[in-house]
């Protein structure tokens, strides 16, 4: 007996760590409330959009028009012929189809800010929809002159058509229920998702340079565009905020193939964000829940193989089976507990449980210490010059289960 206490003691010391930050960060992210006020001022949209399949850019269009925004900026692709011969055929005055020469995501974001005159920018991607409302709520934050950037909450369009967008709805969930909320209540967010997020333009118009050119060990960044102006806003001592009830519903891949390379890119684009944020001190001015939920994402891998250790030792207790049996149904109790928040909105999604568990065991180890080693290698993995629209996210995927609930 007092063997296997003290073999498992380190353990039981790191579940304690880390379902303690898990539970300080539910608990601010719950008490945490939308602002709400009646500032309104002049915001303008802008779209990069490389290939991206006309019918998804049109869907998404219609939901951003029906909020009267100042102003529409897509930058097409110059390879993009038929989604502008599309947009100019809906004759709307107040959107600005650009032309543009794409030499990456950065490159288009940066003729559209430049464009840009009034007092906000809002950055979406050209396969994200708005929900109703999105245009007000996200500039609420904006009447703290602190305030630099808005985060917004976000979710998978129609996740019923694919089982890999229902995981995907699942764990963006987990961000958006319990990590972001207590983050933004401090000002603190450490990344506001490119999907949809909005910032002031006199903080990030003169930084645009920084946005098209960063480089990480030698290399220009070529992805990551939304953690480079996250941490330029915090850079100048700005707060980045979340607005919760500000939502956006995103394409989604609908295959597994998909899945992990967009989970690739986006581990990658993570530890490059978050080493450049601790280089260069970045990281110190954000709250003490910013600092350390950085720190536990970028020790993901070596937590999750802590866990993973356990249950493959819990072989060396007395009934070697039982402790087998009982570890592992811990781990998918225990992870089904993190999910709480997403089992309320969605409780039919109960059955998915054990392969989330082994989806996020397959992200947080094998995925992440790849892109951990691999962080150097640029590239965006899910969308191409030969392809129209990112891998498994077009309109046509979507067909797969038409008659799906959202």
């Amino acid at each position: 007996m007092i063997q296997y206490v003290a073999w498992a003691l380190p353990f039981g010391i790191l579940g304690i760590i880390s379902w303690g930050l898990w539970g300080t960060r539910k608990f601010l992210s719950a008490i945490t409330r939308p602002t709400v006020n009646n500032f309104r001022t002049t915001a303008t949209i802008v779209v990069p959009s490389y290939h991206e399949d006309p019918d998804v850019l049109i869907r998404c269009l219609g939901t951003w028009l029906r909020q009267n925004p100042s102003r529409i900026i897509i930058v097409l692709d110059v390879a993009d012929v038929e989604a502008q011969r599309r947009i100019e055929a809906l004759g709307h005055s107040n959107v600005d189809v650009q032309m543009f020469q794409h030499r990456g995501k950065r490159s288009a974001l940066g003729h559209g800010i430049r464009l840009c005159d009034t007092e906000l920018i809002i950055l979406i991607d050209s396969d994200t929809a708005w929900e109703d409302d999105m245009y007000e709520h996200i500039q609420m934050p904006f009447i703290d002159p602190a305030v630099g950037a808005v985060s917004t909450r976000q979710n998978v369009y129609l996740p019923k058509t694919s089982v890999w967008r229902r995981v995907a709805d699942w764990i963006i969930d987990l961000r958006y229920y319990d990590y972001v909320p207590a983050m933004g209540r401090y000002g603190g967010v450490i990344m506001a998702s490119g999907r949809t997020a909005a910032y002031r333009r006199s903080v990030i118009q003169p930084r645009v340079y920084d946005l098209e050119h960063e480089y990480f060990l030698g290399k220009e960044c070529i992805a990551g565009d939304d953690g480079r102006l996250t941490w330029l806003v915090i850079s100048q001592g700005f707060r980045v905020a979340h607005q919760d009830s500000a939502r956006a519903l995103s394409m989604f891949p609908s295959t597994f193939r998909a899945f992990v390379k967009q989970r690739v890119r986006w581990s990658r684009n993570s530890y490059r964000c978050y080493l450049t944020a601790i280089r260069h001190g970045w990281i110190f001015r954000t709250p003490i829940i910013s600092q350390l939920t950085v720190m536990q994402i970028l020790l993901t891998p070596f937590t999750m193989f802590v866990a993973l250790a356990y249950v493959v030792l819990s072989v060396r207790s007395e009934r070697p089976l039982l402790a087998l049996g009982l570890a592992i149904i811990w781990v998918i109790v225990g992870r089904g507990i993190r999910g709480i928040s997403h089992l309320w909105r969605r409780p039919e999604d109960i059955w998915l449980l054990p392969l989330v568990t082994g989806v996020i065991i397959l992200v947080a180890l094998p995925i992440k210490l790849y892109a951990l080693i691999t962080m150097n290698k640029q590239g965006w993995l899910t969308r191409t010059a030969e392809t129209q629209g990112g891998e498994g996210q077009t309109e046509a995927s979507l067909q797969t289960r038409a008659d799906a609930p959202s």
